[in-house]
């Protein structure tokens, strides 16, 4: 949550600073040292529960896209309005058709001082499309030619599209024009992995002792499921401008006991309060609340029975009341979501969003959800079987799910058991297909509908649902391989069409970000990906 460029509208057009945030800029070949005027500045913060790991091609989740801006930098880092700007890249040289890349690196070192080189975001890349490593965010690479046929064995590493010309040089060949391609590059997938350390250690990043980065932080210890200390990077080529001198993660996962600490004084900040800490918050006035561009929908598991059939899936979707949800359970001020891709997505014609020209794909009627089940051979939910509603136990899902375990009882006559796992558990049941109906959430990687979009391909690894629609992924390869703006969007919205019908997902709210963070602390961008960015943060 994972995971950004030049079209954000409306509320998204910056993203939240608190505070100035302090602005500098670094050179290529400046090793600043921490002075004095740093203050041991400290901030903690709760990230939402232990990462399931912290190898940036084989994370997907938002406490580990979290944790590891902080302790990583690609090629490019997102501003405070979004935009990609250069990072360890010193230039990037874009040919006439936008299908090559030249990209000069900056004269840069990982945290144990190793320098860092093209080569190590070459392999760092291929680990991520290498087959044999199974990453679910692999597609995030399909960008490269031949990158996709490499990751299923069609291809060859040598024949993907990057290229090492020197130390310094990176030449990149894509598929096809990619507007976004520049945020894609400040993306933690595209995150370089110091080669000499992996091939040391394949367990380096499960432990302070050997974990090494390259961004503005670095990790000094680790307690798992308790609690990560990061310090300031001697060796960030931009250390200058990182004014914390350390940043502590609290890695537990009950929200309630965050907010506990937060009370007492003893953490500094954490997001996803629970309802009646947001509501309590708020009436203090210390609920800080940012744009969001994200969905919250549960997966519908279509290789089992019942949820095989549409029309039961259709069913549950239709049988809510999501503002009803909003104002009684989640209590956040999120949006109702009618259709899969949020507000704040431009559309192809400028000035216009994805989401107004697309249009509702849901109308809450449970007259019409009765009668679609009554079809399904389940009148009255007459021998329709006990379903398990699975949800991970960090945040704040288990409320709702009681909520709309309730409702469907009432008004379908359906019974639904709930099931709470761990974050990491919770992950791999439902990568392995291991559920009936699971909480899930999405957070664009980049402000384009395909963030959302691409994931529901055919065995993409964050699909998760076992549903394939080959004219789906007809439309998503259409909208991947033109420059045509219009082309693109009216493939994406045939797209969302298709998902929509056949609803292998279900759509319950657009997310908003709610947060609480000490007054005294500046600086921290948080974006609408959800990421809390500590670069530039400062105490006051």
């Amino acid at each position: 949550m994972i995971k950004k460029k030049k079209w954000l509208v409306s509320v998204l057009s910056a993203a939240l600073v608190l505070g100035s945030v302090v602005t500098g800029c670094g050179t290529s070949s400046t090793q600043a040292t921490q002075g004095s005027a740093d203050k041991a500045m400290k901030v903690s913060f709760d990230p939402g529960s232990e990462p399931k790991t912290l190898d940036p091609q084989m994370s997907d989740g938002v406490p580990e896209a979290n944790i590891e801006m902080n302790l990583f930098e690609g090629l490019c880092r997102l501003d405070k309005n979004n935009n990609p700007q250069l990072a360890i890249a010193s230039s990037i040289d874009v040919s006439p058709d936008n299908l090559t890349y030249t990209i000069k690196l900056k004269d840069t070192k990982f945290s144990n001082g190793d320098p860092l080189t093209a080569d190590d975001f070459k392999a760092s890349w291929l680990h991520a499309l290498d087959p044999a490593a199974a990453s679910n965010y692999a597609y995030q690479m399909f960008y490269f030619k031949n990158a996709e046929k490499y990751n299923s064995g069609k291809a060859t590493a040598d024949q993907v599209g990057i290229e090492v010309k020197d130390p310094h040089t990176l030449v990149l060949t894509l598929e096809a024009p990619t507007p976004y391609f520049k945020s894609l590059l400040a993306f933690q997938t595209y995150y370089p992995v110091d080669q000499k350390v992996v091939k040391a250690n394949k367990n380096w990043n499960t432990d302070a002792k050997t974990f090494v980065s390259n961004g503005p932080f670095m990790m000094k210890s680790w307690t798992h499921n308790d609690t990560m200390v990061l310090v300031k990077n001697p060796n960030y080529w931009d250390t200058a401008n990182v004014k914390l001198s350390e940043l502590d993660y609290n890695l537990v996962e009950d929200h309630k006991s965050a907010a506990t600490a937060f009370d007492a004084g003893q953490l500094d900040g954490f997001y996803d309060p629970t309802p009646e800490d947001i509501t309590r918050y708020k009436k203090a006035g210390t609920l800080k609340q940012a744009p969001q561009l994200g969905t919250y929908f549960y997966r519908f598991n279509v290789t089992k029975a019942p949820l095989k059939d549409p029309r039961v899936r259709e069913a549950l979707t239709i049988c809510l009341n999501r503002q009803d949800l909003i104002d009684h359970v989640f209590k956040g001020g999120q949006t109702p979501a009618f259709a899969y891709i949020p507000g704040g997505v431009p559309d192809a014609t400028a000035g216009k969003d994805f989401r107004t020209v697309g249009g509702n794909y849901i109308t809450e009627d449970i007259a019409k959800a009765k009668q679609l089940l009554a079809e399904a051979g389940y009148p009255d939910g007459k021998n329709f079987p006990t379903l398990t509603l699975l949800y991970n136990t960090n945040g704040t899902h288990q409320l709702p799910a009681q909520a709309i375990q309730d409702f469907w009882h009432k008004n379908l006559g359906i019974n639904i058991k709930l099931l709470g796992q761990e974050w990491q558990v919770y992950l791999q049941t439902q990568q392995n297909l291991q559920y009936d109906i699971s909480r899930a959430g999405w957070l664009g990687d980049y402000i384009d509908p395909m963030t959302f979009m691409d994931m529901f391909t055919t065995g993409n690894g964050e699909n998760q649902t076992g549903w394939s629609n080959a004219q789906y992924d007809k439309d998503i390869q259409t909208a991947k391989n033109t420059a045509d703006q219009t082309v693109r969007m009216k493939a994406m919205h045939d797209a969302e069409s298709i998902l929509m019908k056949e609803m292998p997902i279900m759509p319950i709210y657009f997310y908003v970000n709610n947060y609480v963070l000490k007054d005294n602390i500046k600086g921290v961008i948080v974006n609408p990906q959800g990421d809390f960015d500590f670069k530039t943060a400062y105490i006051q």
